[in-house]
């Protein structure tokens, strides 16, 4: 009984107090995610079922990627501009068409072509969703908010991928046919539950604060930053799904072996999120992201010792792991804060950016890194990184505390008295951080 009771008071302080439009978009994510097949299975299907060669399905890969870093800036703009609701909806809804005319495409130029349309709509949805969390989720609680909205998307993906290797051995255009269906209902769901979000014009703000454009965005240098680090850390994440298999497999790890070492991450955000998340919320901002990337980074690092050990393989995941759990809603409710409330669009695209710069580029550089050096010096790398990064997240942190005893009264209020205070850019007032926003 006593151990029930724990369990609904976890439950409580970690879900409890949220808007009811979050947790319909969190319902949405869940469902698009438990049919994210295509992805996943995107170069099996090229080479296995279309015979084409593994160079090929690397490029279309790297295609995709292009389309989802391109999006990032498009699909920023519009969510500033037409609103956060028709562009999720129009990025869902291509989606689901382009996925579907995936399915029947042949010939490599025309599957080339689609290949980066369903990347250029498929991450389109990103910055959309990530601005609807920002406008209906006081900041206290985006922390919270953030993190379940990526244990939404673990959980979706991990099961989709349980599931998908059976419904493959039907055909692989179910594939194609199940993701589009759950697509649309994520499309349909948003449809009938979530307003639109997008703030009207403060009382107070400046005359000038709508009209930020993407030079604002590039020129906030302390934002920037942020983004830069981020690049460092998903370019190492990105060794996961790519190069970590290439090693495994010339150390003489078997493919089952390596399922079964790298579905450990999915297992593992699925169970340590919404413990975590609480134990984090109440800890120095920049500390976190600072422990997050030494994680991750010397996670990866570690691999060099792992030899022909699965066992060490697994351990190494966990490591990361549990870095990639503190590092991604701790970056995202910073990432909101850092956002003028008019441009949320806009810098959560530029943010997106450095994700899918790194799914085009990490794959690339950390193959030619293998190849030419050695694991040795691949995973080494991974751990100086990481290092890099973790030191420019305390840097940035003791620069903001100094900011903030410049600028008082620019403070955005986070999630407990212990927690960092983020000053709030230049382009949004204080009063609007600090509080929920008006959304429809």
């Amino acid at each position: 009984m006593l151990v029930a009771a724990r369990f609904r008071r976890m439950i409580q302080e970690t879900a409890g107090g949220l808007p009811r439009r979050f947790w319909w978009l969190w319902v949405a994510t869940l469902v698009n995610r438990l049919g994210a097949f295509v992805v996943t299975f995107l170069a099996l299907y090229l080479t296995s079922s279309r015979g084409y060669s593994p160079a090929y399905a690397g490029l279309v890969a790297s295609l995709f990627g292009l389309g989802s870093a391109a999006s990032s800036i498009v699909a920023g703009v519009l969510t500033d501009r037409i609103g956060r609701r028709p562009t999720l909806l129009a990025a869902q809804l291509g989606t689901a068409l382009f996925t579907v005319v995936l399915g029947f495409t042949d010939g490599r130029v025309a599957i080339a072509v689609v290949a980066f349309l369903v990347g250029f709509c498929n991450n389109a949805t990103r910055p959309a969703i990530s601005a609807i969390i920002a406008d209906i989720v006081p900041a206290a609680d985006r922390v919270r908010a953030y993190s379940l909205n990526f244990w939404a998307i673990n959980l979706g993906f991990g099961l989709s991928s349980a599931v998908a290797g059976l419904i493959a051995s039907h055909g692989y255009l179910m594939l194609f046919l199940l993701d589009a269906v759950s697509t649309v209902l994520c499309a349909v769901v948003i449809f009938l539950r979530i307003p639109e979000t997008k703030p009207d014009t403060p009382a107070g703000a400046r005359a000038d604060e709508p009209t930020v454009g993407l030079v604002t965005v590039f020129r906030d240098s302390r934002f920037m930053a942020v983004v830069g680090l981020t690049l460092l850390l998903a370019l190492v994440l990105q060794q996961g799904a790519t190069t970590l298999a290439v090693d495994m497999d010339r150390q003489g790890i078997t493919s089952s072996e390596y399922g079964l070492v790298i579905g450990l991450n999915g297992l593992l955000i699925v169970l340590l999120q919404i413990p975590l998340t609480r134990w984090v919320e109440s800890r120095s901002r920049s500390a976190m992201l600072a422990a997050a990337s030494l994680f991750i980074g010397w996670g990866f690092g570690m691999t060099a010792l792992a030899g022909s050990s699965a066992w060490f393989y697994a351990f190494t995941v966990a490591v990361w792991t549990v870095g990639e759990i503190l590092y991604t809603p701790t970056l995202m409710g910073l990432i909101a804060e850092l956002s003028p409330t008019h441009a949320r669009g806009r810098y959560q695209g530029v943010y997106g950016l450095s994700w899918s710069l790194a799914s085009f580029l990490g794959p690339a550089v950390g193959g030619v890194l293998l190849e030419r050096a050695g694991g040795g010096a691949l995973w080494g790398a991974c751990g100086v990184v990481g290092t890099v990064a973790a030191v420019g997240y305390v840097t940035m942190g003791g620069r903001t505390g100094t900011a903030v005893a410049a600028r008082s009264g620019e403070v955005v209020a986070v999630a407990a008295p212990t927690t960092e205070a983020v000053p709030a850019p230049a382009a949004e007032p204080a009063s609007e951080a600090a509080k929920a926003p008006a959304g429809a």
